[in-house]
């Protein structure tokens, strides 16, 4: 495989999000929840800058989890979430099949909790032969032990672990690629910490054509 192939293109990728609901959340230990949530919208709002379909699913909305995140949906206006029973997204048909009549392959997953409703359809993936990206940074898991071992286990069965900053910088991956610019410098700069703060300064700051 070329490095072209290696690297993430946004016209091979789909994402599936996962229970991202506060009903889930409240269980998180693995990291900050805010950060968590972050990550979450940052990885959202790539995937509408870079035209990359999202298959959102939830589970137990009205007797436990509660819905979708309201900032997330705010994020993804045009998509429904697909409410299912089971913990596993990919035994879900409707929700199997959403992310299969997108054609594509490559597969990033993103959601709560890491020990079962990301792993789950991680492994259900890959069983069936789609290359499955795991955005680990934008998945909570009950205690940072079994966020761990659930992703080392998603490794050890052929997922890749990623980060959305990766993501967004493999997607955009040369800066003179105007029609994407504006909105991937939005994004690292609201959400991506002291990256996005130095984006921010050398914007408004650094004036090199100016003589002092």
């Amino acid at each position: 495989m070329n490095g072209a192939e290696t690297l993430l293109s946004p016209g091979q990728c789909v994402m599936l999000f996962v229970d991202f609901q506060a009903g889930l959340a409240f269980g998180v230990e693995s990291t900050a929840r805010q950060t968590l949530l972050n990550n979450a919208v940052a990885l959202a709002r790539t995937s509408q800058v870079y035209d990359v379909p999202v298959i959102v699913s939830t589970s137990a909305s009205r007797v436990y989890s509660g819905p979708l995140f309201p900032v997330l949906h705010a994020v993804l206006p045009g998509v429904e979430p697909i409410e299912r029973r089971n913990m596993n997204a990919w035994e879900d048909e409707t929700a199997r099949s959403a992310v299969l009549a997108t054609g594509r392959k490559r597969l990033l997953v993103a959601g709560l909790l890491t020990e079962a409703c990301v792993s789950f359809p991680v492994l259900s993936a890959l069983s069936e032969g789609f290359e499955v990206f795991v955005v680990g940074d934008a998945c909570g898991g009950l205690t940072t032990v079994g966020h761990d071992l659930a992703m080392h286990r998603m490794e050890g069965a052929g997922a890749k672990l990623t980060s959305w900053i990766q993501v967004l910088l493999e997607f955009q991956r040369d800066w003179t690629r105007h029609e994407t610019y504006a909105g991937a410098r939005q994004i690292v700069e609201e959400h991506g910490g002291g990256y996005g703060i130095g984006l921010t300064y050398a914007r408004d700051m650094i004036h090199p054509n100016t003589k002092q």
